[in-house]
């Protein structure tokens, strides 16, 4: 008794729960043998009764003519039948007490939000989701939000545009997607479009029935990547979304966790909060390819010396970083609204180990690892050096995560290490020192991931 009183709460209630649970399990397959064994009784008797009869008197029964040698043997195969009703009941039993042990079971409908920032790998890291074939997967359905409703930089403007992401949010997790016909543009007709932004980014959307057939003359500005189907019919998705079992979704527009704390107490969710982050230096490099007409001054300052860096620019760093900081301090501080739904993970991680780290987010978010999504990483992570888009999912990840280091010139990376230096540090980025420590190979920029962080 003393023993069970110093186990924690939750381990308490856990047992509590198997105990339950295995008392109705017998009970279940107590009554579901009963009946079993009732149709099997029926069965026996007919069985039984022909072994009552004559060989003569089955012939008539038949009205067919009897052998001498299947009248001898008559007997021996209404037994073979017999131990084959037996062996049938035997089975049903084992099959029975399989699924109430949870073989087989799909489990509670579990919701997952991967939160991250634009080139951090959230696409990649998206996709294992994305490739289970119970999960209904979207990919970034806010993007309409962000386009269809403008909102100043910071203050009152930021906490408006969170609590309007929160919502929408919430809704398409209850599989109501028919909230982004007031974001889609232009406004869909008969809850049809061809403008949901990539949806060919999602299978869910790409697969039947979701999957119709094409319409001439309709343009499909965002379309499935590997069969052709007509305009996105919006009902059929929602449909489609309450078959599946489970729900994830990720998005870059969502920073602020605190402000997903209604949705994480929802009880008709059942939500885990995954965060990933990569190192804001590697970050900067990337979307300097991506987006190169938005850090021109960035390149100029960068390789010629000229039209230094605004310092408006540098104090929109500063706060990508502390905003990504703050939430992550949040989660880690475990506070009792988020203890077991929140996990911080870093894209560099991910990039070194990628089927590890799947089996550990998919463990957090309590759903199972398929072959399929196995598969997948297989062969993503192990592409041609010359195969990598600047938007591709198929990369070699290995070689991948750190080549950001030997095109950086030091000088930006310094305007980085300043600016970031409190997140750099919490999620253990080390800082470059010189041009040599940047580019050598055989330092580490990063320290070990903490055990904290993937819990």
């Amino acid at each position: 008794m003393e023993i069970r009183r110093a186990l924690p709460q939750d381990i308490r209630e856990l047992l509590h729960c198997l105990k339950m649970r295995s008392k109705y399990a017998v009970l279940l397959v107590f009554i579901i043998s009963l009946v079993i064994i009732e149709k099997e009784n029926n069965f026996i008797s007919r069985v039984s009764d022909k072994l009552k009869q004559s060989p003569q008197a089955l012939a008539e029964a038949n009205s067919t003519e009897v052998s001498p040698a299947l009248a001898k043997n008559s007997s021996l195969a209404s037994l073979q039948e017999l131990d084959a009703a037996f062996s049938q009941l035997k089975s049903h039993l084992y099959n029975i007490t399989l699924q109430l042990a949870g073989d087989g079971d799909p489990g509670p409908r579990r919701h997952v939000l991967l939160m991250a920032t634009t080139r951090t790998g959230s696409s990649f890291v998206g996709e294992f989701f994305n490739q289970q074939g119970s999960i209904f997967y979207l990919f970034e359905p806010l993007w309409h939000v962000e386009k269809t409703v403008t909102f100043l930089p910071g203050g009152a403007s930021a906490v408006g545009s969170a609590l309007v992401y929160r919502d929408v949010l919430k809704q398409l997790l209850l599989c109501d997607l028919y909230i982004l016909e007031n974001f889609i543009s232009p406004v869909p007709e008969g809850h049809l479009t061809p403008f949901l932004f990539r949806r060919g980014s999602s299978h869910s959307l790409c697969e039947e029935p979701v999957c119709t057939p094409s319409t001439k003359k309709v343009f499909e500005k965002y379309y499935c990547k590997n069969r052709r189907c007509g305009p996105l019919n919006i009902t059929l998705a929602a449909e489609a979304c309450r078959r599946k079992q489970h729900v994830a979704l990720k998005t870059v527009r969502i920073r602020q966790l605190e402000f997903l704390q209604p949705l994480v107490e929802d009880p008709r969710l059942d939500l885990r909060i995954i965060q990933l982050v990569r190192d804001p230096r590697a970050v900067l490099a990337s979307r300097m390819v991506a987006f190169s007409g938005k850090y021109e001054t960035w390149k100029k300052w960068a390789s010629e010396g000229e039209a230094p860096l605004r310092e408006e620019e540098v104090q929109r760093l500063r706060g990508n970083c502390e905003s990504i900081r703050m939430s992550a301090e949040l989660g880690l501080r475990r506070p009792g609204w988020l203890r077991g739904r929140y996990m911080l993970v870093r894209y560099e991680d991910v990039a070194r180990a990628p089927l590890q780290k799947a089996r550990e987010m998919f463990r957090f978010a309590g759903l199972p690892l398929t072959p399929q999504v196995e598969e997948w990483i297989g062969k993503n992570t192990q592409a041609p050096r010359d195969g990598n888009g600047v938007y591709s999912t198929c990369k070699n990840s290995s070689e991948q995560f750190d080549k950001w280091r030997f095109s950086m010139p030091f000088k930006l990376a310094q305007v980085v290490q300043d600016a970031c230096a409190p997140a750099m540090q919490l999620f253990g980025y080390k800082l470059a020192s010189s041009p040599a420590a940047l580019a050598n190979r055989s330092f580490s920029l990063l320290e070990e991931a903490q055990p904290a962080w993937v819990t």
